[in-house]
């Protein structure tokens, strides 16, 4: 009986032992595994944190990652083009794991700067490596994030094409005129401008599109007054493309009653104050693609090269139309389901290059003309008569 009670006893005990291991050793592996240090972080451009779209968008992705991943993130303000390198050189130092930069600007700083540590990973946003003949160049440690800013551009188009026929609706005047300012002329920018006015002509073909690009993504004032001449020369929506200096957009809208079209990120929402006037906008889901791309390196996933996004794979997309969301007619939000679902399926192809465009300079008009005009006249008369006494 004595033997059998010591059988039992041991085993009990064996059971014990192995049982409080695993436990211990389970808890070991959480505490190492909180302990293992992955940060991220990112390069804005110019345009800084605060041009509530896309630095914005990107580092909402960085956030979101700290809160979900435990990540540590960092951020560093670029000035200027010259702080590119830099900034890249120093987050890569600093010992992230990743590092992200904002903007198609950035294409030759990444480049560089990967190819200098290629135990970093990093991730450019609107960025692509190419040869002299076009053919893509990879680079194993940097993954080139791109969008098809087109096929929304489009789909933006055909909402901006036919809304503004809805005259009955405050703010939509009768002229068949929409506007579009964007900031420097880059792809991505190009790639917006040349879907709207697509879309657009799809659905309204007799449609005047004004088109400016204000060279510069900072200067609220220069996007106020190119929407400012938009509105004057007819249109009721004008769709900016052009970061901090889209605000300017929405001001100029708000002052003249009219509407506007955000960019980027869900701007009735990053950009709260402008919500009024804002009746949708044309996104880029920055901060999921940023969220992605880092949860990948985190988890050993990640790859080299381009990741696309676009409506097939639910990368961009227009914004819920919110407080606007009475004064669209069902038969407008129907055609913009059908176009997506157009292009969804190959049959509809927006194009990425816009047409050749005529630009209107802002704050010019046939006044200022014949303004300057009499000056130059009056000029030349005063000098006439001076010369004329000067002989006598």
């Amino acid at each position: 009986m004595n033997f059998l009670k010591k059988i039992f006893l041991t085993i009990v005990t064996l059971s014990v032992i192995t049982s409080l291991s695993l436990t211990l050793t389970g808890f070991l592996s959480k505490q190492i595994a909180q302990e293992v240090e992955f940060k991220a972080a990112m390069a804005t451009d110019v345009g800084k944190l605060g041009d509530k779209s896309f630095n914005d968008g990107i580092y909402a992705g960085l956030q979101k990652a700290e809160q979900e991943l435990g990540v540590e993130i960092d951020v560093v303000i670029s000035e200027q083009q010259t702080d590119y390198i830099p900034n890249l050189t120093k987050l890569t130092e600093d010992g992230n794991n990743i590092v992200f930069c904002a903007g198609f600007m950035f294409t030759d700083a990444i480049k560089e700067v990967g190819e200098k540590f290629p135990d970093t990973y990093f991730a450019g946003i609107d960025i692509e490596f190419v040869d002299a003949d076009f053919n893509p160049i990879d680079v194993p440690n940097i993954r080139e994030i791109l969008f098809k800013e087109q096929e929304v551009g489009y789909l933006a188009g055909v909402f901006a094409g036919l809304m503004t026929k809805e005259d009955s609706v405050d703010g939509i005047n009768s002229e068949d005129v929409i506007g579009m300012v964007g900031g420097m002329k880059i792809p991505p920018v190009d790639r917006f401008i040349a879907g709207y006015i697509a879309g657009a002509k799809s659905v309204n073909p007799d449609i005047k599109v004004e088109v400016f690009y204000t060279e510069t993504f900072t200067d609220p004032v220069a996007g106020k007054e190119a929407a400012n001449a938009q509105y004057e020369a007819g249109a009721d929506i004008v769709f900016q493309v052009a970061g901090l200096t889209g605000v300017g957009v929405f001001e100029a809208a708000a002052d003249k009653g009219s509407y506007a079209i955000g960019v980027d990120t869900d701007q009735s929402i990053s950009s709260p104050d402008n919500a009024p006037v804002i009746l949708t906008s044309a996104e880029k889901f920055l901060t999921q693609a940023t969220f992605l791309t880092i949860k990948d390196a985190f988890e050993g996933n990640f790859t080299g090269g381009n990741m696309v996004y676009g409506l097939e794979n639910d990368g961009v997309g227009l914004s819920p139309f919110h407080e606007h969301e009475d004064i669209v007619p069902q038969e407008i939000k129907d055609a913009i389901e059908k176009a997506k679902q157009d292009i969804i399926a190959g049959t509809v192809v927006p194009p990425e290059v816009p047409p050749e465009i005529e630009e209107k300079a802002p704050g010019i008009s046939i006044q200022y003309i014949i303004i300057a005009a009499v000056i130059i006249i009056a000029a030349l008369i005063v000098i006439y008569i001076f010369r004329a006494k000067k002989r006598k």
